[in-house]
């Protein structure tokens, strides 16, 4: 096909490179090679659609059951080619055995062909026999004919442009495969390091409330300890002052005592003075 030239840079050392690279990390350039074939496949099947539909408006509409019998007929011719096509390359790679074994099965389905088209040509009126019937390729998109000979067929299933579609098709069923399991991996590996995360996080809270039901102990035995030191203090200070009103009490007993002694004391010896007094008188 007519693309132009390509863009990117063509190097085996370069690509040699990047394999050994993508062996220690992941970089991912394969959903890059994947979003690119998948559009240039895309492309490829829009213009089978469009030339299915180009066909369906221009050929005789025909009967679904000769329908089914021409699509058998060209099945036959896919095979055929198919088979020219691996035979020719054995030959040019010299197996000529195998080039012989493929030439003889091409020769069994040459017969089944025969037989397809007479049951396809006996289905239809003569005149619609002749018309060239058509269909679409559903790997390249380009067109096959029910009556092309086994050259041309060999030419279109052996060329460029149908091997290239399918080695398109196969490396974009490889990258697909390649991408959802690195996704999957990138998943999982995702969920690990939350899971991780999460259980850390979980860890630090219950470290987190275990420093708090310390602190909240210390903090009540701190409260405990005052408060047996603020009773101590009461009881000291409520001691204290038992004792402070005994010795209160205890001086004023004394002192009442000592004052009824003293009075005692003076009456009598003013009595005495007061007798001496009289004798002398």
């Amino acid at each position: 096909m007519d693309l132009g030239e390509c863009t990117k840079i063509h190097d085996l050392a370069l690509r040699a490179d990047y394999e050994i690279a993508s062996k220690e990390r992941d970089l991912f350039f394969e959903l890059d090679a994947m979003d690119h074939l998948e559009s240039f496949i895309a492309e490829c099947d829009r213009r089978t659609e469009l030339a299915k539909k180009r066909l369906a408006e221009t050929q005789e509409e025909i009967s679904a059951e000769v329908a089914a019998k021409a699509e058998k007929v060209h099945e036959l011719n896919e095979d055929i080619g198919k088979l020219l096509a691996k035979a020719e390359q054995l030959g040019a790679e010299g197996n000529v055995d195998e080039s012989q074994k493929i030439l003889m099965e091409v020769e069994k389905v040459r017969a089944k062909k025969k037989e397809a088209e007479e049951e396809y040509r006996n289905s239809m009126p003569a005149s619609s026999f002749q018309q060239q019937k058509l269909r679409v390729c559903e790997v390249c998109s380009a067109y096959l004919g029910l009556h092309d000979n086994d050259r041309r067929l060999a030419d279109h299933f052996g060329g460029k442009l149908h091997l290239g579609f399918i080695q398109i098709r196969e490396k974009l069923d490889q990258l697909r495969k390649t991408v959802a399991e690195k996704q999957e991996k990138r998943n999982q590996d995702r969920l690990r390091r939350r899971e991780e995360r999460e259980r850390e996080e979980r860890t630090g809270q219950r470290s987190g409330s275990r420093n708090r039901d310390r602190r909240r102990s210390r903090s009540r035995e701190r409260r405990r300890r005052r408060s047996r030191s603020i009773s101590r203090e009461k009881r000291k200070s409520r001691s204290k002052s038992r004792e402070r009103e005994r010795h209160r009490r205890h001086r004023s007993r004394s002192g009442s005592h000592s004052r009824g002694h003293r009075r005692g004391s003076r009456d009598r010896t003013s009595k005495h003075k007061k007798e001496v007094w009289t004798i002398r008188k």
